[in-house]
């Protein structure tokens, strides 16, 4: 799987990066955990910071388009981003944690 960065664009007052990048992969669509895993590798960052937004495989093409937001830190993302999204990017908030750990 190859990621290519489309456009960058700064959002500092929710302190992140909002970006359009294309996938292109071999075989059937990539997951979202192994393109947020592969979009954080490529730019440096943790996978808790990067959050999937959207991703759009065109019928019989192998290449994938898509849009993330990517923030400074993991604390920062789930401050910010909506309940649905986390738990489909498969990053928990600290405050669950912490009470899944005390149950």
């Amino acid at each position: 799987m190859e990621i290519d960065v489309i456009s960058e664009d700064e959002n500092p007052m929710l302190h992140r990066t909002d970006v359009r990048f294309e996938v292109t992969h071999e075989e059937a669509s990539p997951s979202r955990l192994s393109v947020r895993d592969s979009l954080a590798a490529t730019l440096n960052k943790d996978a808790d910071e990067v959050v999937i937004h959207n991703l759009d495989t065109k019928y019989g093409m192998r290449t994938t388009v898509g849009y993330a937001k990517v923030y400074d830190n993991a604390e920062v993302a789930t401050e910010v981003e909506q309940e649905y999204m986390l738990d489909r990017n498969k990053i928990e908030d600290e405050e669950e944690e912490t009470e899944e750990a005390e149950a």
